[in-house]
C-alpha cells in the first residue's frame, strides 16, 4: 500500500511539473507574439490553456496601462535598447512621418534615416521600415 501510495505521489508530482512548464512556455508565448496567438499554436492548446492565455492577457494590459499617464508597453523591448535612436532603410514609399517632437521625415523607398526607436518600432514590424546597423 505504501509503495502504491509512493507512485501515486510521484505521478501527480510529474503532472503538476508538466502543467507548470506548459503555463510558463504560454505566459513567454505573450510576451513574444502579442495578445493574438499564431493560428498553429492556438490548436495544440486545450481550452482551458487558451482562457488562462486570455486571462493573462487582460491582466498584463489592464496593469501596462496603468503605468505613467497614458499607459507603457512593456512588452515592445525584450532586450533593452543599446542607444534610443537607431538607423533605418525605407523599404517602401511610405511618405510624411511625423514624430512626437513635431518633426516630419519623407520616407521613400531606400531611404536611410536616423530615427528614434520607440516610434519606429510599429513600422519596423509592419515591414515599412528595416533596422540596419
Amino acid at each position: 500500500m505504501t509503495f502504491r501510495h509512493t507512485a501515486y505521489e510521484r505521478n501527480k508530482r510529474c503532472v503538476l511539473a508538466y502543467l507548470q512548464n506548459r503555463l510558463e512556455r504560454i505566459r513567454r508565448m505573450r510576451w513574444e507574439f502579442g495578445s493574438i496567438l499564431p493560428a498553429e499554436i492556438k490548436v495544440n492548446l486545450s481550452s482551458y490553456e487558451y482562457e488562462w492565455f486570455t486571462q493573462y492577457s487582460k491582466c498584463l494590459a489592464t496593469y501596462m496601462s496603468t503605468i505613467g499617464d497614458s499607459g507603457l508597453n512593456l512588452t515592445q523591448d525584450m532586450k533593452p535598447p543599446k542607444s534610443l535612436y537607431i538607423e533605418v532603410k525605407c523599404l517602401v514609399d511610405f511618405g510624411r512621418f511625423e514624430l512626437d517632437t513635431g518633426e516630419t521625415v519623407l520616407l521613400k523607398k531606400n531611404g536611410i534615416h536616423l530615427l528614434p526607436r520607440s516610434q519606429c518600432e510599429t513600422l519596423i514590424r509592419q515591414g515599412i521600415l528595416e533596422h540596419i546597423g
